[in-house]
């Protein structure tokens, strides 16, 4: 576990004065105080031992597809050690099929899509290689992935790695229907053509079927871990993590451990890297692309110098805002005195951006905490100004690991729970931790610091090839932007207002739009391709 930096006493004044502004602040936003997206149902999901959700998103029929790690030796297909558990869940949270994957030793999956043939693709590591597991380079891991069909069989299954150890902690659906997946790697054979030094960041392009199209190593001398990847509208990619290294690929390492954020070509070259961070650890989880071709990185800070302005204590939220080069534009630190650790980000309804993580403070930004560690969700808007805050828990302890924007403007969030009071009242813990789920209502129309976008015509409206856009009151032109509810750009396109959009090369399902005039003026929608 990575310690935090213990600052020197004047930096500790230092802080100590930004956060006696802060709660001067703070105390004029609860008195303008926001509605919060609500429960709409919880779901806990488990046997007799750890049950944990890494991933979840929103299916193509309303439903939920969701990966988790097990341990319990009761769950139907259980082959030993951590499997990989799957649950399909309907739009109420009510299971459909479950499904088991592994082998005698320890597996686990960091992300889990659905890809565009209907189906199924999960990604994480194992050290099996046997069941459902073959192909195993030896080491300490492999990364693991696995396609399944519509109902939870297995299609194809790759394991990708060499002698040492590998994971893979990303995935996205890329415009040719592959697959880009980044992770981490300390092998020099097998898979594997390059090592820097220790962990390098690994990223692999696939082909749809699985095969591996090309595959590079980033890093330094020492530890370098990749925990997103996102392809961006120019067709490269974006990848973030950490790195304890400042030599080789990276350049300009703050102290112990570094945000790290890559901006690579189609084919995987090097574009820009930038190190962000302070004297201590400071680790990223999670990266977005803005409609304007921004980033947004989200991850935790230990550090209170260099890049982190604002340090209330252990571990709190740092949001990152960097444009499209790489140059910050600003950073925002969002926490309490106790850890909180941003796992996730997505696009929020109406602008702005959530954040989903867990947090064990009960002051500064945190209200509400019922006990022990909660799942916590932040908003912020385009500016990096907290919106409103909320926890979800109960009084024992509650862990967060991913969020996903859903078809009606609400959110769905996986971890764990241990508890059966407060947010998960009625669970019954059927081993240690369960498996839970959280649907949460969209956000009350509660006017906010971020004034709601106008509202674009759509028609036809569900539609087939093309559709109309018309914005009131807007130019004569628009910048349109179709993005998918991973927030991923989709199709950008320049258009009359009032003029037709082909969309034909969407898949089947719901997608948001986005139009701004010659103004700056945005308007929004929602379309569904049928």
């Amino acid at each position: 576990m990575y310690l935090p930096f213990v600052n020197q006493k004047g930096a500790n004044v230092a802080r100590l004065m930004k956060k006696l502004a802060l709660m001067v602040c703070c105390c004029f936003w609860v008195g303008a105080v926001v509605a919060q997206p609500t429960i709409q149902w919880q779901k806990a999901f488990g046997g007799n031992s750890f049950d944990q959700g890494y991933s979840i998103q929103q299916t193509t029929d309303g439903g939920y597809i969701v990966a988790a790690r097990t341990r319990s030796s009761d769950l139907f297909g259980y082959h030993g050690g951590h499997d990989v558990w799957v649950l399909k869940l309907n739009n109420l949270g009510a299971i459909q099929w479950k499904k088991i994957f592994g082998g005698t030793n320890n597996e686990g999956p960091r992300k889990i899509i659905q890809t565009s043939d209907g189906g199924y693709l999960f990604i994480g590591y194992t050290a099996s290689n046997d069941f459902d597991v073959s192909g195993n380079h030896g080491g300490d891991f492999d990364g693991w992935v696995v396609k399944l069909n519509s109902n939870g069989a297995i299609q194809w299954q790759k394991t990708l790695g060499g002698s040492g150890w590998d994971e893979i902690w990303s995935v996205q659906l890329t415009a040719d229907n592959g697959y880009i997946l980044a992770g981490r790697s300390s092998s020099v054979d097998g898979d594997v053509t390059f090592n820097n030094g220790q962990l390098d960041f690994w990223v692999v392009k696939l082909s749809e079927s699985g095969e591996i199209v090309w595959q590079k190593s980033f890093g330094g001398s020492e530890n370098d871990i990749a925990t997103s990847v996102k392809q961006t509208s120019d067709g490269g990619y974006v990848v973030v993590g950490e790195t304890s290294s400042n030599d080789g690929d990276v350049t300009g390492l703050h102290g112990n451990v570094d945000f790290w954020v890559l901006k690579l070509s189609p084919l995987g070259v090097l574009e820009w890297q930038k190190t962000l961070g302070g004297m201590a650890a400071d680790i990223a989880s999670d990266v977005i692309q803005t409609e304007n071709g921004d980033y947004v990185v989200v991850g935790y800070v230990g550090s209170g110098t260099g890049d982190v302005s604002v340090y209330y204590g252990l571990f709190d939220y740092w949001i990152v805002k960097l444009n499209g080069v790489g140059e910050l534009q600003w950073e925002r630190t969002v926490g309490g005195s106790q850890p909180d650790q941003a796992r996730a980000i997505v696009p929020a309804t109406g602008g702005g951006f959530l954040v989903a993580g867990t947090t064990q403070s009960t002051d500064w930004d945190v209200v509400g905490n019922d006990g022990g560690a909660e799942f916590w969700v932040v908003k912020i808007n385009e500016e990096g100004e907290l919106v409103w805050q909320q926890t979800y828990g109960g009084s024992l302890g509650d862990e967060c690991f991913a969020i996903a924007n859903t078809a009606d403007n609400g959110y769905v969030l996986t971890g764990y729970t241990w508890s059966n009071d407060g947010d998960a009242t009625g669970t019954i813990l059927n081993g240690s931790n369960e498996l839970w789920v959280l649907k949460l209502s969209p956000e009350p129309s509660t006017p906010t610091s971020t004034p709601a976008p106008a509202q674009i015509t759509l028609y036809p409206n569900p539609a087939h090839n093309t559709i109309t856009l018309q914005a009131p009151n807007a130019g004569t032109t628009l910048n349109v932007a179709i993005y998918d509810l991973l927030g991923r750009t989709l199709l950008r396109e320049e258009i009359p207002n009032g003029g037709q959009l082909n969309i034909a090369a969407l898949q089947k399902g719901v997608y948001f739009v986005a139009a701004e005039d010659r103004d700056g003026t945005v308007f929004r929608g929602k379309l569904e391709k049928e």
